[in-house]
């Protein structure tokens, strides 16, 4: 009987001390979901923050996915401050947008060169397809506080991780104003071809769908703020 029951422990014990000294295994962590925007003058390839910006980031890929940003412009190029795009098709048309998303500006992210951020109105939850590129860093366009859409900033959800002297090369075009545009459009124009996640297979192109320009998100020419004032939001 004790021969018996000493069998039972030794058999027993082996695996209650491996189970105790074994090292829990550490889960699998996703990498950042990545984009390539092909365009006209090269192509861009951005690495996402979705654990800073979740919304803003579900939103872009949304769009990606859809195909929303082939055969848009990058409309916008001020030298020394931003590139922009993500809405106007070939002939400076807006397309039609799906509802804003609430702004994630406060997520502790800055404007540095080569981040992308949500462009808006003067309405911090008013971002929509529209998109910039940080030339340098403006952190004048960071959260400083809830008080007004000059305060509040703008949310930056992903940086440039190959092709930033694409964004230079488009920046340092000459511009020209140019349908709703007094000024700052590239010539020339400026297209994503295609836009895609990494890993995943292109979509096929959607049909573009012209909207009423008061419809559509037209993020205003931070530009036009003075150096160290806050800059406007759509335009």
């Amino acid at each position: 009987m004790l021969k018996s029951l000493l069998a039972t422990l030794l058999l027993i014990l082996p695996p209650t001390l491996a189970a105790q000294t074994a090292k829990p295994v550490a889960p699998a962590t996703t990498p950042p979901p990545q984009v390539v925007l092909r365009t006209s003058q090269g192509d861009i390839t951005l690495e996402l923050y979705p654990d800073k910006a979740p919304k803003s980031v579900a939103n872009f890929l949304q769009y990606v996915r859809d195909g929303f940003y082939d055969g848009t412009l990058l409309h916008r190029a001020i030298p020394g401050y931003l590139v922009q795009g993500g809405l106007y098709t070939r002939d400076l048309q807006p397309k039609r947008t799906r509802s804003a998303v609430a702004s994630e500006a406060d997520n502790g992210l800055s404007n540095l060169r080569g981040t992308v951020a949500v462009a808006r109105g003067a309405d911090p939850n008013s971002g929509t397809a529209q998109f910039f590129f940080n030339l340098v860093d403006n952190r004048r366009l960071d959260f400083v506080g809830n008080q007004s859409g000059l305060t509040w900033g703008y949310t930056v959800f992903g940086k440039v991780i190959k092709g930033m002297e694409v964004v230079d090369k488009i920046a340092a075009l000459p511009t020209r104003p140019l349908g709703p545009f007094a000024g700052d459009v590239p010539n020339p124009l400026v297209l994503i071809e295609s836009a895609h996640v990494v890993g995943e297979e292109t979509p096929a192109p959607a049909a573009s769908v012209a909207a009423p320009a008061t419809a559509a998100s037209t993020p205003t020419r931070p530009a036009a703020a003075k150096p160290g004032k806050k800059a406007a939001s759509k335009g």
